[in-house]
């Protein structure tokens, strides 16, 4: 795979979109990988990576999107 930016060789895939990047234009931010109930609390909680490959592009939609045709 090559950088999207720049056709050198790929170092990793931006965790949102999947496009290559190599070591000069990847960025790094947190990725959400699931939420879930506490038990103790009653409240939503969530599992966080810190430094997931992001290639700063992209833009994920800060709410979620309905999807009424999948119910």
């Amino acid at each position: 795979m090559l950088c999207w930016f720049c056709a050198k060789a790929a170092r990793g895939a931006c965790r949102f979109c999947g496009r290559g990047l190599c070591e000069d234009h990847a960025k790094f931010g947190p990725y959400l990988l699931e939420v879930h109930r506490s038990q103790r609390r009653d409240r939503a909680e969530g599992l966080v990576v810190e430094d997931a490959v992001q290639c700063g592009t992209c833009r994920p939609r800060p709410q979620p999107v309905p999807m009424p045709e999948l119910d």
